[in-house]
């Protein structure tokens, strides 16, 4: 994913947690927020040592980059983060897609139908 479409800065981090919305399923959790200087999404994940090693976090990491990508011009242009839970450790890339999908209707982050 391109430099411009990352969150990476903590301060960027710790004000969408504070001043965003937040949307759930059992494998993620969503954070989003207005970004008015942005006519883009910003993307932002967050993968807890409790899930594995770094070889599983980075598979995970992967697999929702490659999702965010796929639909990469149905989204709004939010600021988003995306916190991974216990259970997506264990699923396959198609999984993990069809349960940011699923997050991301709740969340009403799609321009168009899915």
């Amino acid at each position: 994913m391109e430099k411009a479409y990352r969150i990476k800065k903590n301060r960027d981090f710790q004000l969408i947690y504070r001043k965003g919305k937040s949307v759930a399923n059992r494998q993620f959790v969503i954070y989003m927020r207005e970004n008015p200087e942005c006519d883009h999404f910003r993307l932002g994940i967050s993968v807890s040592k409790k899930l594995g090693n770094a070889v599983v976090r980075n598979r995970i990491k992967r697999s929702i980059r490659e999702c965010f990508k796929v639909h990469k011009h149905n989204l709004h242009s939010k600021d988003i983060i995306v916190i991974a839970r216990f259970p997506a450790n264990k699923m396959s890339v198609n999984e993990i897609q069809k349960s940011l999908e699923h997050v991301l209707k709740i969340a009403r982050l799609f321009n168009k139908k899915i």
